[in-house]
């Protein structure tokens, strides 16, 4: 079973536009994300692009906010500043990776908690540790809904999550907990790393190198699950970190790269807006 994470991120955000057509008559206005890209990173402009377009289907009102990459990191905490003190500023993201001149732990530190759509603020990541509300990481909350709308069964099962960032590694490993799996993170420094995924009912891939995990590395009937977004060295095109010709046929069920974890970051991102919206409402 392939897991389209464009077709479920399409029907979730036709839903989430369902809702959002009511709030202009319930509370005046709708929910409005403010996104900051720093410099031209191909890249970023991408992902910015892509999150103007989801802002537009689901009715979200967006604003992107454009800077040289000579811009200071002074100049930056004046920008979000500014949009903390905005009452009409629900969600404030701002596009990593930041120039190197910027301290990007200082600036994530600076957006308003509940204004953090991203969920990367420190007090963020606390709360989701304890077990505390909190908004969550688009990339591992989108993996979460995948799952689960596969009918992947994750209590009781081996998950196996290979890559520790801060922005995925860490925060699926702990939603894979809280949905009591029984969870290993391993990395690149693992020894034997093969024998430590091959034991997975439930693989997780988030190391940044394409096609680093290959069919020997995985067990027959696991659900794979691939974040990475790279370029193949030999043909140029977009590919995982996982190999996935080689492991779909071993897999039950496998996301493709790209249409497959990417679509629901963005998604999961539209859902986080919408409900730092609605916590102000309350």
């Amino acid at each position: 079973m392939i897991i389209s994470g464009k077709e479920l991120s399409a029907r979730l955000k036709a839903d989430m536009a369902a809702e959002v057509a009511t709030f202009p008559a319930k509370y005046g206005r709708v929910p409005h994300l403010a996104v900051i890209l720093v410099g031209d990173d191909p890249g970023s402009v991408s992902y910015v692009t892509g999150k103007a377009k989801a802002s537009a289907e689901v009715g979200i009102r967006n604003t992107t906010l454009r800077k040289p990459a000579e811009t200071t990191e002074a100049e930056l905490l004046e920008i979000i500043a500014r949009l903390n003190a905005d009452a009409e500023v629900d969600g404030i993201l701002v596009q990593l990776p930041l120039p190197k001149h910027i301290n990007e732990e200082r600036v994530i530190a600076a957006i308003d908690k509940t204004k953090d759509v991203d969920g990367f603020h420190p007090l963020n990541v606390a709360a989701l540790w304890q077990k505390q509300p909190c908004t969550l990481p688009c990339t591992p909350k989108g993996i979460i809904k995948m799952l689960k709308a596969a009918g992947v069964e994750i209590a009781g099962r081996e998950a196996v999550v290979v890559g520790r960032s801060n922005i995925v590694g860490l925060p699926v490993a702990k939603l894979l907990l809280d949905e009591n799996a029984t969870v290993t993170v391993a990395h690149s420094r693992t020894r034997d790393l093969g024998a430590v995924t091959r034991r997975a009912g439930i693989l997780v891939v988030a190391i940044g190198r394409p096609k680093f995990v290959t069919a020997d590395m995985v067990s027959e009937g696991a659900v794979v699950i691939d974040v990475g977004v790279n370029r193949d060295p030999a043909t140029g095109k977009l590919c995982g970190d996982v190999d996935y010709a080689a492991i779909e046929p071993k897999a039950s069920v496998i996301t493709p790269v790209p249409g497959g974890v990417g679509p629901m970051t963005i998604c999961c991102l539209m859902e986080n807006t919408i409900e730092c919206f609605l916590k102000k409402q309350q």
